[in-house]
């Protein structure tokens, strides 16, 4: 029996499509919105009419024959931690990405609801694969040395388990039997352990976390973080001689503005464009030769501590992204750490892939789907709440 999967998946100014028969991708596509035309309508939450009615209008203009369709799978946004798997949408996970009830205003808390509202047309069922807010941690991965401040899960976990399910698919074996390093270097970058199918520790990069990256800090000493956001920002935006540091809230986002859009290789360059930074680099222009290379150190450096986690016994690194197009990336990371172990490559995404794959998974009853309750799956230690 052949399955019929449709893909969703709402990205800052369009949203991608993909269809599905088994395996077998017939069409990929963007769906391109106005970029002024979602300025105007404000939060994320208010794009979803907007965005379905261009779909519709994608779908009907393109005589796409969406009727008998098995699954319809929907990026996963904000909703609550949850394990990784394929979760079968309810209410309440469609209402809790479309809330964004972790606070994080992003298109892909619309995958859910747009693929909602396409089942009510063409049927289905609909499913989310790997949300971004996939939890697995063990324990010992949470504590900090502040108390009170715990590190968490976010991470680029579609991609990073699609990527390594597919690895193990080529090899013959089961991702739920070994123990892999798994890389997303791209924009953002994760570097990830996994623990017999669970990823048990994972660079928090929108945290600041692990290797800096086209956009963001990466990790950072703190205390020097505190000095530069006093004398370089805080002061410049507010005004020293203020009794009251303004609005509390608006410092906050200009932090995380500098976080996670404006560092890394753009607060070095003024551009996150790697192909002109890399340009520079070939150039042999010394200020781009050192960040550059900096920033795969870093990689390396996480792809270590992640070993460590792992007790050393990993059977292989492996790493996808967009920036793996560039070959000296690729030879750092195999000379700096094939010695833990075998190092593959998969450059690009395969985000859709993963998708169609998790419902696949479940059509065929390889697996049950999972059941979406709106708790999450870690809320704290019992000792430390009593």
């Amino acid at each position: 029996m052949s399955y019929k999967i449709f893909v969703i998946n709402p990205g800052s100014t369009s949203t991608k499509l993909a269809y599905f028969e088994d395996e077998n991708k017939l069409f990929e596509t963007n769906v391109f919105h106005d970029a002024p035309e979602l300025e105007k309508l404000g939060p994320v939450s208010n794009q979803l009419d907007y965005r379905l009615d261009l779909i519709r209008k994608f779908i009907d203009d393109n005589g796409i024959d969406l009727e008998g369709v098995d699954a319809i799978v929907g990026r996963g946004g904000a909703n609550m931690p949850v394990t990784g798997g394929t979760y079968e949408a309810n209410e309440l996970l469609i209402n809790d990405n479309l809330n964004a009830v972790t606070g994080v205003d992003h298109p892909a808390n619309l995958g859910l609801p747009l693929a909602a509202a396409l089942q009510e047309r063409f049927g289905g069922r609909v499913f989310m694969v790997d949300s971004p807010k996939t939890d697995e941690f063990c324990d010992l991965a949470r504590v900090t040395g502040v108390p009170g401040i715990y590190r968490t899960s976010s991470t680029h976990a579609l991609n990073i388990k699609g990527t390594v399910r597919m690895h193990c698919k080529n090899n013959g074996v089961r991702y739920e039997d070994g123990n892999y390093i798994v890389c997303h270097i791209d924009g953002g970058m994760t570097v990830s352990a996994h623990d017999h199918g669970r990823m048990i520790d994972a660079t928090n990069n929108a945290a600041g976390e692990g290797p800096f990256t086209p956009t963001r800090t990466g990790s950072l000493p703190v205390s020097a973080v505190v000095d530069y956001w006093f004398d370089n920002v805080h002061r410049s935006r507010i005004g020293i001689d203020e009794t009251a540091f303004g609005d509390p809230d608006a410092s906050v986002r200009a932090a995380r503005e500098v976080l996670t859009h404006n560092a890394g290789l753009t607060g070095h360059f003024g551009t996150s464009n790697s192909d002109v930074i890399h340009e520079m680099v070939e150039a042999g222009d010394p200020k781009a030769v050192r960040v550059w290379n900096a920033m795969i150190y870093n990689i390396c450096k996480s792809i270590g501590e992640m070993a460590t986690v792992l007790y050393g016994k990993v059977d292989g690194i492996v790493c996808g992204g967009g920036l793996l197009r560039f070959s000296d990336l690729q030879q750092q990371i195999r000379s700096r750490c094939e010695w833990i172990a075998p190092v593959s490559f998969y450059p690009g995404e395969v985000e859709h892939e993963a998708m169609a794959a998790g419902a696949l998974r479940i059509l065929r009853g390889e697996e049950q789907p999972l059941e979406y309750t709106g708790i999450p799956v870690w809320t704290g230690f019992k000792d430390e709440i009593e």
